[in-house]
C-alpha cells in the first residue's frame, strides 16, 4: 500500500473523492512536526552540508527500509528529538525535482534572533547564495538552497520550549545553533479539503494570516508545532525528486494515539497504510487531499535503541530483517566519511 501512496499525486477530481464527512474532534491533537524527509543525490556532499556547515548532528546512518540499496540519514539535535529532524534519502544520479503544488516547498529551522547576522556571514563565507526576504509574521527570514536545490529557511525566533539538546561537537557555537524545525510551507492548488482535515480532525487552529499565507498551530512553545498553507491555483504540481521534500511527518506521543488517528482516517475513507515499524519510531502514511504525503510517527522508542548516544551516526545500522543481507547492502552503498565537528 505504501508503494501506491508513493506514486504521483492523484488528479484533482480523484482527490475530491476524499471529500470528508464532518469529523468531530475528540480534543486529541497531533503534537507538531516529527520530521521532514527530502531527497538528495551525493551522500557525502549531503552529509557535509548539514553537519559541517549547518551544524546538525548525524543521529542515525541507516538505509531506506523500503529500498535498502540507498542510505537514509537523520540529522537533528544530539539525540534526534522529534521536531529537530530533517532526514534524507541520498540517491546518486537522481534527476532534479521541481517545487510546486502538492508539496512542502520550504523547510525551515529556528535560530535565535541574535543569530541572523552570524548566519548571513557563515553562508557567505561558505559561498552559499542566500537572500533575506521580507519579515514573516514579524520574524526575520534567511532563504537559501542546499547543494541539491532544496529550499531552506532560517527564521529568527525567541525562546524555544523545550530547548534542543546541543551538547555535541560542532563548528557552530551554541548561541547561534539551529534549534529545531520552524514552520514549513505547504503549497496547494486549493486548500479547502486540507484545511478541513487539519482543523476538524487533527486539531490545528489558525493563528495568523497575511498576503495569502495562513499559519496553523497545534500548541504553543515551539514553532515546530506550526505549518503554513499557501494556495496557488495558477501553479502546476511539483515533481518529487532530488532537491524536494518527499514527505512530512507529524508526532503522535505513542502507539495508542497513532492507532486513534489511523482509525479516524479509515472512517473518513482516506487510504492509510498499516502501522510500519521504522525501528526508531512507528509510522503510518497517507496522502492528504492536496496531494502531499503525510506520515504520523510515534515519538519513541528513539535513536538510542541500537547504539549509544555517544556513537549515534558513527556506524551503519540495519533493522533486524536486513541484518542477514548486511554484506551485500554495504557493498552496494557509496563509501562515505563521517566527520565530527569542524567547519
Amino acid at each position: 500500500m505504501l508503494a501506491d501512496l508513493l506514486r504521483e499525486p492523484p488528479t484533482i477530481p480523484d482527490r475530491l473523492a476524499f471529500a470528508t464527512k464532518t469529523c468531530v474532534n475528540t480534543f486529541l491533537k497531533l503534537r507538531g512536526i516529527h520530521h521532514i524527509t527530502a531527497i538528495a543525490t551525493d551522500p557525502q556532499r549531503n552529509l557535509d552540508f548539514y553537519t559541517r556547515l549547518l551544524g546538525l548532528r548525524l543521529v542515525k546512518r541507516t538505509v531506506n527500509f523500503d529500498d535498502p540499496g540507498s542510505y537514509h540519514f537523520y540529522f537533528g539535535d544530539r539525540i534526534g528529538n522529534p521536531g529537530t529532524l530533517l532526514t534524507f534519502f541520498p540517491w546518486p544520479g537522481a534527476r532534479r525535482g521541481s517545487r510546486g503544488n502538492g508539496q512542502v516547498v520550504a523547510t525551515s529551522f529556528q535560530i535565535p534572533n541574535q543569530a541572523v547576522a552570524y548566519w548571513n556571514e557563515r553562508l557567505k563565507e561558505h559561498q552559499v547564495l542566500w537572500e533575506k526576504i521580507s519579515n514573516r509574521f514579524d520574524e526575520e527570514v534567511i532563504r537559501f538552497a542546499d547543494p541539491d536545490g532544496l529550499l531552506l529557511e532560517l527564521i529568527g525566533t525567541g525562546a524555544t520550549e523545550p530547548l534542543p539538546d546541543l551538547s555535541y561537537s560542532t563548528a557552530v557555537p551554541n548561541e547561534f545553533a539551529l534549534r529545531g524545525l520552524h514552520t514549513p510551507t505547504l503549497q496547494l492548488q486549493t486548500t479547502d479539503l486540507t484545511l478541513e482535515l487539519l482543523t476538524d480532525l487533527f486539531g490545528f487552529e489558525e493563528v495568523a494570516k497575511k498576503e495569502g499565507r495562513r499559519r496553523f498551530s497545534v500548541g504553543t512553545g515551539s514553532a515546530s508545532k506550526q505549518i503554513d498553507l499557501v494556495e496557488r491555483p495558477e501553479a502546476g504540481f511539483g515533481h518529487v525528486a532530488a532537491g524536494t521534500v518527499h514527505h512530512i511527518a507529524f508526532r503522535a506521543a505513542n502507539d495508542e494515539e497513532q492507532l486513534h488517528w489511523r482509525e479516524k482516517l479509515l472512517e473518513l475513507k482516506i487510504g492509510v497504510t498499516p502501522v510500519i515499524d521504522r525501528e526508531y519510531f512507528r509510522s503510518i502514511y497517507f496522502r492528504e487531499p492536496g496531494g502531499i504525503l503525510f506520515e504520523i510517527a510515534t515519538d519513541g522508542p528513539g535513536f538510542a535503541v541500537d547504539e549509544s548516544v555517544e556513537e549515534l551516526g558513527q556506524h551503519l545500522k540495519l533493522p533486524p530483517q536486513l541484518e542477514g543481507d548486511r554484506s551485500a547492502i554495504e557493498a552496494s552503498l557509496p563509501v562515505i566519511s563521517v566527520r565530527r565537528g569542524g567547519s
